[in-house]
């Protein structure tokens, strides 16, 4: 079990973030499509069901997996949303990522926080070292 550490940290508080997020999102849009009915959490980030379901799986598995795995979980996250940041940024705000995922200038600059927020976590965080079981 890995001791505290900036990528037990992100994967706690962001897993958690995004739990929360992807719950609240269902009460803003629960529709299913392509892309769905899309409406504005707060008024600024857009979502639908398939954007929803994605925080709460990928938030759901950073609690998870932070006593054991929370640097490779750090880096996986960080690098994942890096590249949806730039395919955001890419495609441009109001389209939508494989055709049924809404993004637009804010989820592209929140995407790109918590990427680069994940691999700097995962950077600060030292490789733990596999020990060998003792020779009786």
């Amino acid at each position: 079990m890995e001791g505290a550490s900036p990528a037990r940290l992100y994967a706690t508080l962001v897993g958690g973030v995004l739990v929360i997020a992807g719950i609240i999102g269902f009460f803003y849009s629960a529709s299913f499509g392509s892309p769905g009915e899309v409406d504005d959490v707060f008024g600024i980030l857009s979502v639908n069901a398939w954007h929803n379901i994605v925080h709460v799986l990928t938030g759901a598995i950073g609690l998870l997996v932070a006593g054991y795995a929370a640097r490779q979980y750090a880096l996986w996250l960080g690098v994942v949303y890096l590249v949806i940041a730039a395919w955001g940024f890419i495609i441009g705000s109001g389209d939508s990522i494989l055709g049924f995922i809404p993004v637009n200038t804010e989820d592209n600059f929140l995407h790109l926080i918590l990427g680069v927020l994940g691999v700097g976590a995962a950077a600060a965080t030292p490789v733990e070292e596999r020990r060998e079981p003792a020779s009786a």
